[in-house]
């Protein structure tokens, strides 16, 4: 698999993600782990999440995926079966820009990313929020 650089993936995310109020983790193939409830050592929170949501298992709802074409940024979120389990592609790595071969490859590198469990950028956002 062709690597995209862990700045571009962190850039990626700060501008998919700017609501100032969510904080979120990074892992080394790409997926970001939203934390809507932020507690403790988020790099914890976000690896127990991915260990359980990420592996992909065939024939299961973790082998589904969707497909977001982003505006923000140029390339994909492919979505699995935890809505705050996010994986970024880029357009320079699959071949095929099908939704379906998108879909395979951003689930592959969740995959990677929830066996791997290596976290890259931690995005601290508590307290950053201006109180309503």
């Amino acid at each position: 698999m062709i690597g995209v650089s862990t700045e571009t993936l962190v850039d990626v995310w700060q501008r998919l993600l700017a609501d100032p109020r969510k904080s979120w983790v990074l892992f080394e193939h790409g997926t970001c782990v939203v934390l809507t409830a932020p507690e403790g050592d988020l790099a914890e929170q976000a690896t127990e999440i991915l260990r359980k949501f990420g592996p992909a298992h065939a024939g299961s709802s973790a082998g589904d995926f969707g497909v977001i074409d982003v505006d923000a940024a140029d390339g994909w979120v492919v979505t699995g079966h935890h809505q705050d389990v996010l994986t970024y592609v880029a357009p320079d790595e699959p071949r095929d820009h099908s939704d379906l071969m998108v879909g395979l490859y951003g689930r592959s590198k969740r995959h990677r990313d929830g066996s791997e469990l290596r976290v890259v950028h931690i995005e601290d956002r508590r307290g950053s929020a201006d109180p309503a």
